[in-house]
């Protein structure tokens, strides 16, 4: 019972703050002045809404934040990228062979692939790419991946081999690198890849615009613009949606999807394919003693999160894999810690915490979902005398002092795996590792990490990954939630839209009906 009026109290609560941001909520007038959409179709082009800006530089070996992915992912390719059904294929590679010691990759390249300024992709193109991840001053997050590489080299114009130290299951993977021109130095400000679509221009706090590129190797993009508005402020990005400013938009809340007309909107369903947790800083007191972090996962019920953010859809995870991992991922972690608010008090006693402690949820103020969660998630702690302010922040500011600074005691967040590899989401809490924002310390982590990279058994390396999830969930490392619905709204007379099982948003399948 308390559950639900928990639940009910703060969907009031979040419908009264929504429509107070609205006007009359009659979405007769667009907040721009105009509704457009008539003309968007006639001159084949759309607006996307996105709730956050790209970070300060567009280069995508440099770019960490899964929103920059999601956008750059229309403009740059790499040897390899994946396919809706999570699968690498071919892209501005059109073959590749491995070494029977599974040290060398020899790979052809596609004729005819080209830049966005007309020039043809050559081989050495591709080993500048790679050669410039691998330079540790650079600043690219995947030093560390192809710390592996001992040589890139031009065989021909048309033929690149790959030399690694050892033999390497996830290593093809990381290939989904983007491929950039040689010696191209403005890749922050004006990028340049092989896409479906070429960059036009950028608007700081305002928009990207991206259009088709018409010599593109593949299909190509059915839409000839597309334009990425900002709305940091989830009201006022309800509003563009109900008045006709927007024609997609992605990630939205249940709340949110269901003030939408479905005489304008088609509400489709997906997963956003990332691990949404409370992140706790292990180096921070008081979530430096495992046994706190363990007496509030006791605290939290995964059920009511899903209930109020998503209308019950969603998966419960129990650990830093998601579903889309399918022979990794773990279900039976979610039950690991049921939810049990006098044993999270009892255990809180235990450790030096009858009355429980002061806490700070750091949150970025425009991910509504992840606000949304942060709502329910403080009540549920304060249910156990845990006293959580909800510290709302600007994107930016989330990502300079939580991600990268790691100054703060909680925040709520997805994290996704790039380029689709259990590695890449468990080697984040690798005690050395650069992304490790939760200062996560496990020697006994960081050895089985060490011997699932080394190992050339695909089923050794699977049970390996396991244990290590296992272990991040009976140290309590994070408050593990869910892998967040994913509710996108697209424009009646749209149509296309691919669901990946990785964080990116493909809009070169997307087109408008006759």
């Amino acid at each position: 019972m308390k559950k639900r009026t928990l639940a009910l109290f703060l969907t009031l609560a979040l419908v009264g703050s929504v429509l107070s941001g609205c006007g009359d909520g009659s979405g007769n007038q667009d907040v721009e002045g105009n509704h457009g959409y008539e003309e968007r179709k006639a001159a084949n082009e759309i607006v996307v809404g996105i709730a956050q800006d790209l970070e300060d530089s567009l280069d995508p070996h440099i770019s960490a934040s899964a929103g920059s992915r999601e956008v750059l992912f229309n403009i740059y390719e790499g040897l390899v990228k994946p396919n809706s059904d999570g699968e690498l294929i071919c892209a501005v590679a059109q073959d590749h062979q491995i070494s029977p010691d599974g040290r060398t990759y020899t790979f052809q390249l596609r004729p005819g692939v080209r830049f966005h300024n007309g020039q043809e992709v050559t081989a050495a193109d591709v080993v500048y790419s790679i050669e410039r991840c691998a330079d540790a001053s650079g600043g690219a997050p995947l030093v560390a991946a192809f710390s592996v590489i001992q040589e890139v080299k031009a065989v021909d114009e048309s033929t690149v081999t790959i030399t690694i130290a050892q033999p390497d299951l996830d290593f093809i993977s990381y290939l989904t690198t983007a491929i950039v021109p040689e010696g191209y130095d403005q890749l922050a400000t004006a990028p340049m890849g092989t896409g479906p679509f070429r960059y036009v221009s950028r608007s700081p706090q305002e928009n990207i615009i991206i259009e088709k590129f018409d010599d593109y190797w593949g299909e190509g993009a059915k839409l000839d613009k597309v334009t990425y508005k900002i709305y940091e402020d989830s009201n006022a990005l309800l509003m563009a949606l109900k008045g006709g400013s927007i024609d997609l938009c992605a990630h939205l809340t249940d709340a949110q999807a269901s003030q939408l007309d479905d005489q304008q909107f088609q509400i489709l369903e997906g997963t956003m394919n990332l691990v949404q947790a409370v992140y706790l800083n292990n180096k921070a007191e008081p979530f430096d003693d495992m046994a706190v972090r363990q007496a509030l996962c006791y605290a939290i019920d995964r059920q009511a999160i899903m209930d109020f953010v998503a209308g019950g859809r969603g998966t419960p995870v129990g650990s830093s894999m998601y579903p889309a991992f399918t022979k990794y991922f773990m279900p039976e972690l979610a039950d690991y810690y049921t939810y049990d608010p006098a044993k999270a008090k009892e255990l809180l006693a235990e450790v030096g915490y009858p009355d429980g402690f002061d806490m700070t949820i750091m949150v970025a103020s425009n991910n509504k979902p992840h606000v949304d969660t942060a709502e329910v998630v403080a009540q549920q702690l304060r249910a156990v005398g845990v006293n959580v302010t909800i510290q709302q922040v600007e994107w930016q500011t989330w990502y300079d002092e939580a991600y990268k600074g790691r100054n703060y005691q909680a925040t709520i967040i997805g994290v996704d795996a790039s380029n689709l590899t259990a590695r890449a989401m468990l080697e984040r809490f690798v005690s050395t590792d650069s992304s490790n924002f939760i200062n996560y310390n496990n020697p006994e982590y960081d050895q089985l990490f060490q011997q699932a990279i080394t190992t050339t058994d695909p089923e050794e390396q699977t049970a390996l990954y396991k244990q290590m999830q296992t272990l991040l969930t009976e140290t309590a490392a994070n408050l593990y939630i869910q892998d967040l619905c994913d509710l996108v709204a697209m424009r009646q007379g749209l149509t296309g839209l691919v669901f990946y099982p990785t964080f990116v948003l493909d809009l070169s399948t997307i087109g408008w009906t006759a």
